[in-house]
């Protein structure tokens, strides 16, 4: 019988060769890379004995092998599959969809009024070296880590701010949580990434505020209390050493809605 390629085997393996390189990414990111060669090689194996040389003993096994497996990669990669989830579910495109279906989000305008007082605190707090951690709520609700902390549910002044995270406050080694341009908890407790990328001078606010990123699409700002340095995380990635206008920059963009931001 003559090969045919039709249209639905290209649709086929381009999604599965997507598919692979999306796991392939989420892996490296993780630092489990070694374990997707080690999952390739094993389903390259299962393919070769159960499709192509059919032994069906062996193929039995490696049949109950990939099926036992399979539970297994999802009890050990659970944070993985889920950051998967908010990725797609915070997509632009998919947000553009959600929109034509149920109608434009609405969000509070945020003008100098909620942006400065953030700006200004933490140029305050970095040259006293302070440390901080503030966290800017976006599309994803925050609403489980703000239980984990001190609700406040605050108009946001530069005072409060850095009353709050006053070395002598008990609410000062949280992260601080802003939703809807009120500071709405303080004191809360954050996911830590474990990326074996990140620097190691950076220390545990840093490695927190990234796990926040990570598992959610909000900005996180640190104030280092080491070095007084200013940082944001977001897209589980680190702007260090940052000016005053490039934070002021970040938060007008994370206060703002999401369809006024630049792609």
């Amino acid at each position: 019988m003559p090969f045919s390629l039709g249209i639905k085997d290209v649709i086929d393996i381009v999604s599965v060769a997507l598919l692979l390189f999306y796991i392939y990414r989420l892996m490296r990111d993780s630092g489990s890379l070694n374990i997707f060669y080690g999952i390739l090689i094993f389903f390259g194996a299962w393919v070769l004995v159960s499709q192509i040389f059919q032994l069906r003993l062996l193929g039995t096994l490696f049949d109950k092998l990939i099926s036992v497996g399979a539970l297994a990669l999802i009890i050990l990669f659970q944070e993985e599959i889920r950051r998967f989830f908010i990725t797609l579910g915070t997509h632009r495109h998919f947000n553009s969809l959600m929109r034509l279906f149920f109608g434009k989000r609405k969000k509070k305008d945020s003008g100098n009024s909620v942006v400065m007082p953030i700006v200004l605190a933490c140029m305050n707090m970095s040259k006293s070296k302070i440390g901080a951690l503030i966290v800017i709520e976006r599309d994803m609700s925050l609403n489980d880590i703000a239980n984990s902390g001190e609700k406040i549910d605050a108009v946001i002044s530069q005072r409060l701010i850095e009353n709050i995270f006053f070395k002598n406050s008990p609410l000062h080694d949280g992260a601080m949580i802003i939703s809807h341009n009120r500071i709405v908890a303080a004191g809360c407790l954050l996911p830590v990434s474990h990326d074996l990328s990140v620097p190691k001078e950076l220390g545990l606010r840093h490695r927190a505020a990234l796990g926040m990123t990570q598992q959610s699409d909000a900005l996180s700002i640190i104030v280092s209390e080491e070095t007084g340095d200013i940082s944001v995380a977001q897209h589980g990635q680190f702007d260090l050493r940052l000016t005053s206008d490039e934070l002021e920059g970040y938060i007008v963009k994370a206060t703002t809605s999401m369809e006024d931001e630049k792609k």
